[in-house]
């Protein structure tokens, strides 16, 4: 549960499955239709002020997660709360009306940006789509306090420039601020600065901070890096093969991880002090597909500590022993 006594976003038990396409031959032979299990029962919040990092490999389903609580990919099970409101019914008129609220960053932003809009249409879009903003003076203001928060200073250089003008990073602060414009209470950064040069990352990931820190903001930032989520996060979210195996404060997950595979990622995060010799611990085979899930423990066919009861038990989130805080959570039978 999130420290944050004011809940923001409350996910519970949420699905979204992919069918697979069959061919002609199981068609005809009636097999049954086989699903890609993408979200296999998430469940997680975020406070006001509060950031929460989702972690884990490429294909764990994270950025999926992320679009379902937005309703941008249907969901197949579970409940979203946004601000005590559930989502997951509402008609594409109130959706629409509740986005303003929800916004997104999205991973690349050589991509996310129209290379025919300038910065000032770019930002302005969706105060015009939302119909908001009042005049066009009023409109260019909010666009230049939006660019003025995002870091684009002074704002007045960038209003007339074209995606091509400008660096990765300031391409992603210029997102980011299309984002803030319409004063969101919550936002979803999809890798916001895995596209970004080492130099320019700290900068993007300090201004989230500060925009939860000053204004408020619930940020869930999907991520596969670690050492960023501890950095920043308030609370960590490990997520593998569509389902989250273990979560709690940053600090304690980083510190004192519980899951076999929460200590597998930070073995291979680089060390600060060169004296550190600590061996990486590489996992064995592949990624299970997530169109046959395991038995048992989803992670036993690569776990270096299985025993026989993981091919048998399919563990639950519950408080680990040994964890520094009750609210740090683990779903492994060893712990």
């Amino acid at each position: 549960m999130s420290t944050n006594g004011r809940v923001l976003l409350e996910v519970e038990d949420l699905y979204a499955r992919y069918p697979v396409r069959r061919g002609m031959v199981e068609a005809l032979a009636r097999r049954p239709r086989r699903f890609v299990h993408a979200v296999d029962g998430v469940s997680l919040t975020v406070g006001r002020g509060e950031m929460v990092a989702l972690v884990g490999e490429s294909g764990c389903g994270k950025t999926t997660t992320a679009q379902t609580i937005l309703r941008l990919v249907d969901r197949t099970g579970g409940t979203v709360r946004f601000a005590g409101q559930d989502t997951s019914d509402l008609s594409h008129r109130d959706l629409r009306s509740l986005r303003r609220r929800m916004q997104v960053i999205y991973q690349d932003p050589y991509e996310s940006l129209d290379p025919r809009f300038s910065v000032r249409r770019t930002v302005e879009e969706p105060l015009v789509i939302h119909r908001l903003g009042g005049s066009r003076r009023d409109r260019l203001d909010a666009v230049i306090h939006a660019l003025t928060r995002a870091g684009l200073t002074p704002p007045e250089l960038y209003l007339d420039r074209y995606p091509h003008e400008l660096s990765g990073g300031q391409r992603q602060r210029v997102a980011i601020a299309a984002s803030l414009v319409l004063e969101p209470e919550l936002l979803v950064a999809d890798e916001p600065v895995s596209m970004l040069d080492v130099s320019v990352r700290a900068g993007i990931l300090s201004l989230l901070d500060g925009l939860r820190r000053d204004a408020g903001m619930g940020i869930l930032m999907i991520t596969h890096d670690l050492s960023t989520a501890a950095h920043f996060a308030d609370r960590i979210a490990v997520m593998y093969l569509g389902r989250i195996v273990e979560e709690g404060p940053a600090a304690g997950v980083v510190s004192n991880p519980r899951h076999p595979y929460t200590r597998a990622l930070l073995s291979v995060v680089p060390k600060r002090d060169p004296r550190d010799r600590t061996r990486p611990q590489i996992l064995r085979g592949e990624t299970p597909n997530p169109v046959r899930i395991p038995q048992g423990c989803r992670f036993h066919p690569r776990c270096p500590l299985a025993e026989d009861r993981c091919r048998s038990i399919d563990p639950e989130l519950h408080p680990a022993s040994g964890a520094d805080t009750p609210d740090h959570r683990a779903a492994c039978v060893l712990v």
